[in-house]
């Protein structure tokens, strides 16, 4: 197996989770992407929709790497008339895998606000018996109450907090015994990943991988465009995402997983099988596995965009997927190993 410096990941991890980029909101995450680029030396260039490719050298046959830079969110949908915030999804996160988080509200002019995710009303104390069976519904008894004195809809406009504004919520990140669990392991993890190849495999040794390399950081996955364009030479795109657990799936947090199938297609066979006799031959911690009915990555963007490329999937064993996430160092560790091995051949 090869050597995964697990200190640098995880402080690139931790960095990345700390710039709020609910899909959409690119611009402060694209900027360190750069900056991170050039300080490794490798030359970089962004996307118009927002996102960064970066060419990692190698000659021959061109694969994308990607892993997404977005994360699930929400956005300003009107003002309550008391001042609260009743909002949309900006991508796939559920209610109920909101309430009760701390936000943090973006303004167009550049403006933070905190707030809360809560239920209206909100006590259970001197709430009717129905609270607790009627399920939270961002339409009708969800919204965001705002850290600040706010009485009404003229309080809250003059905080300049208007329909449309980008409300993030917090990571939460946290770690034990080896358990990383953070909001956003979908997909920033991957993307410290990523990174690390690049520095401890790439520019500390000096190697080249075996073919021609794009990483392709996305700014657009979470709601299905993210690399429907990619450069015209690319020949294979390999997506590193969540491999979500659950009772009917193979994954393993500690372990990385080999996407077979996601709700829409097979992944590509042979492409695939390079994959499971690299993990075969560095004696890495792996499972097949199927996801669906819900999931899709980058790679079945590519395909789906109408690019004649060979796809394939990996990625780490994560719990809780689109909520309070939890996954483990050593799938990190596994992924980082089946991606390296495969790229440096």
């Amino acid at each position: 197996m090869l050597s995964f410096d697990e200190k640098y990941c995880l402080d690139q991890f931790k960095a990345l989770l700390a710039i709020d980029s609910t899909t959409g909101q690119y611009e402060e995450i694209e900027r360190y992407m750069l900056d991170q680029c050039e300080e490794l030396g490798f030359k970089a260039c962004t996307c118009r929709k927002g996102g960064v490719i970066a060419d990692l050298g190698g000659e021959g046959d061109p694969i994308v790497v990607t892993a997404h830079l977005d994360d699930i969110g929400l956005m300003v949908r009107k003002i309550n008339p008391d001042g609260t915030l009743n909002v949309c999804t900006v991508g796939g996160l559920p209610p109920q895998y909101a309430v009760t988080e701390n936000v943090r509200v973006h303004t167009r002019d550049g403006k933070v606000y905190t707030g809360t995710v809560c239920r209206t009303p909100g006590s259970v104390h001197v709430t009717e018996e129905e609270f607790r069976t009627t399920l939270p519904d961002y339409r009708k008894n969800v919204c965001i109450v705002l850290d600040e004195p706010v009485k009404n809809a003229g309080d809250t406009r003059a905080l300049g907090i208007e329909t449309g504004d980008i409300i993030a919520l917090d990571t939460r990140f946290t770690m034990s015994n080896g358990y990383i669990k953070s909001r956003f392991v979908d997909d920033k993890a991957c993307v410290a990943v990523v990174l690390t190849f690049m520095v401890k495999y790439l520019k500390d040794t000096g190697k080249k991988p075996c073919r021609k390399v794009y990483a392709y950081f996305a700014a657009y996955e979470e709601i299905g465009h993210g690399t429907s364009w990619i450069p015209e030479d690319t020949k294979d795109i390999l997506a590193l995402d969540i491999a979500p657990t659950g009772p009917d799936q193979n994954s393993e947090e500690h372990k990385v997983s080999i996407f077979a199938k996601d709700t829409s297609y097979p992944f590509h066979w042979a492409m695939t099988n390079e994959l499971r006799k690299v993990a075969k031959d560095q004696g890495l911690n792996w499972v097949m596995d199927v996801f669906t009915p819900h999931y899709g990555t980058d790679a079945e963007t590519s395909i789906r965009a109408g690019y004649d490329i060979r796809h394939a999937a990996i990625g780490p064993g994560t719990s809780n997927s689109h909520g309070y996430e939890r996954t483990h160092i050593d799938g990190l560790r596994n992924t980082y190993c089946l991606m390296a091995a495969y790229l440096l051949g």
